[in-house]
């Protein structure tokens, strides 16, 4: 049964919502999960974890990582997550011109830890829709698909 941990920056609660469909799309595969609000998580906790998340919305036209999650974001970098897992998520609208970017951020930091990109990323315009749901749960099935093909 893999590990999974999420953690998340939510102002709205759309990206927290999202990561609760993720939460039980993981528990419904058999996958032992955590989730928790970036304030509250530290990038190290990743190495007791097999699938590593992170869910984000972007912030203002500048296309921002949340303030809330800038700390994490820099120190993602120095943790070693070879072996590990990895994937994307979060929340943005569709009206700014850099819809999502801080789920791209995310990705690219990723990607210097040694962890393997699992699935691609899911982006959400505003709160999750049916559609949304449909793409979480299937990211959810992705990434369990790649730790257990590894």
């Amino acid at each position: 049964m893999p590990k999974v941990m999420i953690v998340y920056a939510s102002l709205t609660g759309n990206t927290e919502e999202c990561a609760e469909i993720l939460e039980a799309a993981f528990q419904e595969l058999g996958a032992e999960v955590e989730v928790v609000e970036s304030v509250f998580a530290d990038p190290e906790d990743f190495t007791s974890a097999d699938i590593v998340i992170v869910g984000t919305y972007t912030y203002g036209t500048d296309a921002d990582l949340p303030d809330e999650i800038v700390d994490f974001y820099e120190e993602l970098e120095e943790v070693d997550l070879t072996g590990k897992i990895f994937g994307s998520f979060g929340s943005g609208d569709t009206f700014y011109d850099k819809y999502c970017k801080s789920v791209d951020d995310f990705d690219e930091q990723f990607a210097k830890t040694g962890a393997v990109k699992g699935a691609e990323n899911v982006k959400v315009n505003l709160n999750p829709e049916e559609d949304d749901e449909q793409n979480l749960k299937a990211f959810a099935e992705h990434l369990i698909k790649a730790y257990t093909n590894q």
